[in-house]
């Protein structure tokens, strides 16, 4: 018996991914290319979504932008008679002035330790916050703590220092009641230059820690659900699965948030220092921000041009230390604002 013989023909080589042949580009090549729409013809058919973009730009504009045009103060001997343009040029005189004066190396420390002491306080406090109410497995607790914590930040800063001034008052204070059962006499937390710091510090933390974490509970809802449960299926305790699954998801806008951060170092709560500020603790309450106000506004003979020129060196000092701050964290952490 002869047994048949199949030939094989060898299945031909599938093309690389993206290949046409060349049946279809002459097809395509036919095709009429699809007519762009222009911007008008665009804005008018989506024109509610630039009427709600209209007034942010307008605000922009006004508050942002325009003043820019005052920062010519700085670089000259400004006159309110002569206006801006009529005023004489002074260079670099005023900004010389700040950094030779014996006013310049206590601004800068206190304004940075202020900051700095600020920044590692309450930055963590907002992520741990959110990981915990991320964790809390009864809805109603979590929702009563996030009431609590976000409330005080829609109370006005001038009802915080007023609580503070009441809460911290030598005679009639709370505090100070509550020191005097354990033998400490009366002492004026505001009038102490040592104590202004810690007040300032953990009154702001108390103040918007809540409203903070909301960023950082917006990150969490991004993890998927998955890892959790394949991490509690190999045994993984609540806090591992929140150090290695929820930490990490939230570490670029907090990366993010810390840039933004050190670009502001040298500006602080203006409203609240100016309110918390006294006679007595002015050795560590005098910041920048309160000292171009008093020069430039307060004074009894306003320097306009002195007061701009400091002002302006913050700025510089402030963009470069961003630029610097984004450059290592996309460097190191992967993360950045550009």
């Amino acid at each position: 018996m002869t047994a048949s013989t199949e030939t094989r023909v060898p299945a031909a080589p599938k093309p690389p991914a993206g290949h046409r042949s060349p049946d279809r580009r002459r097809k395509d090549r036919g095709k009429p290319a699809k007519p762009s729409v222009r911007l008008g013809i665009r804005m008018r058919r989506n024109w509610q979504l630039y009427a709600m973009l209209a007034l942010p730009l307008i605000w922009l504009a006004i508050f942002a932008y325009w003043p820019m045009y005052g920062v010519i103060i700085a670089f000259k001997d400004y006159n309110v008679v002569s206006g801006i343009w009529g005023s004489p040029w002074a260079g670099f005189k005023y900004f010389d002035r700040f950094i030779e004066s014996y006013q310049f190396w206590k601004l800068i420390r206190n304004t940075v330790y202020l900051h700095v002491y600020e920044l590692v306080a309450t930055f963590p406090l907002p992520i741990i916050l959110a990981l915990c109410l991320n964790t809390v497995r009864r809805k109603w607790f979590s929702r009563s703590a996030q009431l609590i914590t976000y409330a005080p930040h829609f109370i006005s800063t001038v009802v915080v220092v007023g609580l503070i001034v009441v809460l911290t008052n030598p005679n009639t204070g709370v505090t100070n009641h509550i020191l005097g059962l354990f033998g400490l006499g009366p002492v004026d937390m505001l009038g102490d230059s040592g104590l202004f710091r810690h007040l300032f510090v953990w009154s702001g933390a108390w103040q918007t820690m809540g409203f903070s974490a909301i960023i950082y509970l917006a990150a969490l809802t991004s993890v998927p659900p998955e890892l959790h449960e394949a991490a509690i299926v190999d045994g993984a305790s609540r806090l591992r699965r929140m150090w290695h699954i929820d930490l990490p998801s939230i570490v670029p806008v907090a990366v993010i948030l810390l840039i933004l951060n050190i670009g502001s170092i040298l500006s602080v709560g203006f409203e609240k220092v100016l309110l918390m500020q006294n006679s007595l603790n002015l050795d560590t309450a005098e910041v920048i921000d309160t000292y171009v106000y008093k020069i430039g506004l307060a004074s009894a003979v306003p320097q306009f041009s002195y007061a701009t020129a400091i002002g302006l060196f913050r700025s510089v000092i402030g963009l470069v230390l961003l630029v610097l701050a984004n450059t290592f964290a996309r460097r190191f952490a992967r993360s950045s604002l550009w």
